[in-house]
């Protein structure tokens, strides 16, 4: 059911305004792999490949296949300008990808059409979303620690999901070690993002993740960190989730 207004009777949003304003901002340089979104486009092959092989171990098929999401339904979460949407459209899914910026929707679609992609876009919230919509995968990559209240996004979201569905959520961990990496490294240091992009505070560890998940009835299957190698000058899969991690949850057994 979707959260409401006491007042109103409207979907209530979690939604900060403030955030969407920020990223509206950058939705004309989304596609751009040197631009101020590179940071998504360098670990993009990771979330593609650990969301794609977590997807084929629940729902049992061939990672190898360029086929292998057909038939399933997915729902991106603060899509952006559809960085997720097009890869995994590619691999046969289904997929609707909301934004609550016009702005970020618009780039999507005009990039699809460029791509001759056929995604559903919507300039929504997920509390808009008809409760009665299920889906087999709901992502929500990079965006509860934009939200104003995690446990109410993620109520909703697991509320869209399939009984035999997954779940799939990457976020930043808060610790000094994900403050000196995340926020002073990457906004202040290296510049990959602009200053601001992140609050330190409104990080989620896993523990507080994991609990929001099992208040849901929902348990953690797989999860992962992302870490950067400066030698190398590569993203790669790690078990260290001090700062950037991935979980894939499911409904408990």
């Amino acid at each position: 059911m979707a959260l409401q207004n006491e007042t109103s009777g409207a979907p209530a949003s979690t939604v900060d305004p403030a955030e969407i304003a920020k990223f509206s901002k950058l939705s004309a340089e989304w596609w751009d792999p040197t631009g101020k979104m590179a940071p998504l486009h360098r670990i993009n092959p990771l979330r593609i490949s650990f969301i794609r092989d977590a997807a084929c171990r629940k729902f049992e098929r061939n990672a190898k296949s360029l086929s292998c999401l057909s038939g399933l339904r997915m729902l991106d979460i603060g899509c952006g300008a559809g960085l997720l949407c097009e890869p995994f459209t590619r691999l046969g899914a289904q997929v609707i990808g909301i934004d609550p910026s016009a702005t970020n929707i618009a780039a999507a679609k005009l990039h699809a059409d460029k791509s001759h992609l056929a995604i559903d876009y919507r300039n929504i919230m997920v509390e808009e979303i008809d409760p009665r919509e299920r889906f087999d995968i709901v992502l929500a990559m990079e965006v509860i620690e934009h939200v104003t209240d995690v446990g109410a996004f993620l109520s909703r979201c697991a509320a869209l999901m399939k009984p035999t569905g997954i779940m799939v959520v990457a976020t930043l961990n808060r610790n000094w070690k994900s403050f000196a990496l995340a926020i002073v490294g990457a906004e202040y240091v290296m510049r990959w993002l602009p200053r601001g992009t992140h609050q330190w505070d409104k990080f989620v560890t896993p523990a507080e993740l994991e609990q929001h998940l099992n208040g849901m009835k929902l348990v953690v299957t797989e999860q992962s960190g992302m870490t950067y190698n400066p030698l190398a000058d590569r993203w790669k899969l790690s078990p260290d989730m001090d700062v950037n991690y991935m979980v894939v949850a499911e409904t408990a057994p």
